[in-house]
């Protein structure tokens, strides 16, 4: 599966992007897709996950955005969403998807087999 993250931007601060993340060689349908970041000089950091829909197809995000954040996916489409909205300067970051053909997602990083190659966000104060 070849994953491709697009849409991030400069958007100042209270504003909102969506993130949009294709994949390619694959069913996404059968995968659990996460989101990640990683800002300037710091590690990679987990961001929120959707679930297959044979197992709900809910999801989970990290406390720092939960209220604020959603990820949809579109099966058919082979696509997966990321919604940001009230965003804060400190969410700049690479924003990357990736795919887990376990189904099991979650937080971890090591979990997932497939990464896209990411999408810089900047936000502005």
């Amino acid at each position: 599966v070849q994953l491709q993250a697009s849409g991030g931007g400069l958007v100042q601060a209270g504003g909102s992007l969506r993130l949009s993340c294709k994949a390619s060689g694959g069913i996404i349908g059968t995968y659990a897709m996460g989101w990640f970041r990683r800002a300037p000089g710091k590690e990679r950091e987990f961001v929120g996950f959707v679930r297959v829909r044979s197992s709900g197809g809910t999801t989970s995000y990290a406390d720092s955005v939960k209220g604020r954040f959603t990820i949809t996916r579109d099966d058919g489409k082979n696509m997966v969403y990321l919604q940001m909205n009230g965003l804060k300067p400190e969410d700049t970051a690479v924003y990357y998807c990736a795919a887990d053909r376990h189904r099991v997602g979650g937080v971890y990083p090591t979990t997932y087999e497939y990464w896209g190659q990411g999408t810089l966000v900047t936000v502005s104060s």
